[in-house]
């Protein structure tokens, strides 16, 4: 999955948040979702669509229609699950060269690391 796919997909789990918790029906409804800026074409002065939203479209009927059609079909159980598990542990979800751009610039882990301890190095010189 590219960069952009991961980034859109984030965009659908965090504006169906609202959703699953029941506190509205549609993500449209949502005082502080940027869905109806993304996808409705509703001003908002705090929302700068990414540059993944601008591939979805040539004109911007074309984004925010292409941007509603993420929300018609539902994210994978596995994606979900990844995206939750690392929310919760801080680490980050994209692919690897994405991940590893974030680790340079945070100077820190940003997958989950192998279980176990490491292994003691051999002995010196004996």
């Amino acid at each position: 999955m590219g960069e952009s796919r991961y980034l859109l997909a984030c965009h659908v789990y965090i504006e169906l948040n609202p959703v699953r918790a029941g506190m509205v029906a549609h993500p449209g409804e949502y005082r502080w979702s940027s869905y109806a800026a993304n996808a409705q074409g509703q001003a908002d002065p705090i929302v700068t669509p990414h540059a993944a939203i601008a591939e979805l479209g040539a004109s911007a009927a074309e984004r925010r229609h292409s941007y509603r059609e993420l929300f018609r079909h539902h994210l994978a159980e596995g994606l979900v699950d990844e995206i939750r598990q690392v929310t919760h542990s801080g680490l980050v979800v994209g692919t690897p060269r994405f991940q590893q751009q974030v680790a340079d610039l945070l100077g820190r882990r940003t997958v989950r690391g192998t279980s176990g301890r490491k292994p003691k190095p051999p002995p010196d010189g004996d």
